[in-house]
């Protein structure tokens, strides 16, 4: 989907129809075939071009040398980007599941996160770490969570949460020429989303939200794969006579706050929805920014919707109760707007 402010950036450029599997290829391949000094490395890269086949093809066109299988080691993965970053290069590094960004969270937190200021501007790590996010596939407990509030807390990190394969791209083109380490949380059920695309050269700049719907009555402020929920939630409410403004942050670090409070004061009421768990996660972060500067407009509290928090069930059923749906938002926002 292109918000109508993307569209008019456009308006000269041919676009087609992609997924944001191949809106991620895509943007691998432009900016590898730019600058020789990006490579990726991780499990399964290559050949099999991740569980997701979302790399496919790229090490037919730039060799096993850019395109480079490595052992089963987070940890030793994202030390070895750090160290290429450190060293000249623009490593990307691959971690299947973000449920293992765990086993590399010292290489990120440690190392990357802190080379620049320990080192006084002296060494930068223009490193990219892409990984996944979202419960619904079925993988249970270890392959289903959202942990982009763990990253999003540490100083020295960009994190940044695409919901379009417009967004997906030229984020992660940004990504890729950022001088400091980013990390990248793609969706894993969407993949197949299909969205419009510029065919030309573009890149999105971070700390810049995006109204992917402009509404009066209530905002919604939503992230990665919540975004296409809360569109969802914003059709049936316009049956009920409810305008429901969707924002979608797009990166939470840096985060664009202006826009989340001018939406809040918009509208007076406000919803915030991730996909991660709901205790001290990014929900209670972007409430906290709309409750502080947005207080006086506000005709109700801030509502958070979040994962249940409880580990992800393999059960189907079960699974599909711990994150939020169009149906409960709807209700969280009758209930703002005095609908019940």
């Amino acid at each position: 989907m292109l918000s109508s402010s993307t569209v008019s950036q456009h308006t000269t450029a041919g676009v087609r129809e992609i997924t944001l599997g191949q809106a991620i290829r895509e943007a691998l391949a432009e900016e590898m075939r730019r600058d020789p000094r990006v490579f990726i490395m991780g499990e399964d890269v290559a050949e099999a071009g991740t569980p997701f086949k979302v790399l496919s093809g790229l090490v037919e066109e730039f060799g096993t040398s850019r395109v480079i299988d490595t052992p089963i080691s987070e940890a030793g993965i994202a030390g070895l980007g750090v160290g290429g970053a450190m060293t000249g290069m623009r490593p990307i590094v691959d971690i299947m599941f973000g449920d293992f960004i765990g086993l590399a969270m010292d290489q990120i937190v440690n190392q990357a996160a802190k080379v620049h200021y320990m080192s006084g501007g002296k060494l930068k790590v223009p490193l990219v770490v892409r990984t996944t996010m979202g419960a619904t596939r079925r993988t249970a407990a270890q392959h289903s969570q959202s942990l982009q509030a763990w990253v999003s807390h540490v100083p020295g990190l960009k994190v940044v949460l695409p919901s379009t394969p417009y967004d997906a791209k030229g984020l992660l083109k940004t990504a890729i020429r950022d001088d400091n380490p980013v990390i990248f949380f793609e969706g894993k059920m969407m993949y197949q989303l299909k969205g419009l695309v510029p065919d030309t050269d573009y890149t999105i700049p971070f700390g810049v939200a995006d109204i992917k719907r402009p509404g009066v009555d209530i905002t919604i402020v939503a992230t990665s794969s919540m975004v296409q929920i809360a569109l969802a939630a914003a059709e049936l409410l316009e049956k009920l006579e409810i305008s429901a403004e969707i924002v979608d942050p797009r990166t939470t670090f840096p985060l664009d706050k202006d826009t989340l409070i001018a939406s809040a004061k918009k509208t007076s009421r406000a919803i915030v929805i991730d996909e991660g768990y709901e205790r001290y996660g990014v929900t209670a972060e972007l409430a906290s920014v709309i409750a502080e500067g947005a207080f006086y407009y506000l005709d109700a509290p801030v509502k958070r919707m979040g994962a249940m928090d409880v580990p992800v069930p393999f059960s189907p059923v079960l699974e599909d109760l711990t994150v939020p749906t169009a149906a409960s938002v709807v209700e969280v926002a009758k209930t703002l707007c005095g609908r019940v």
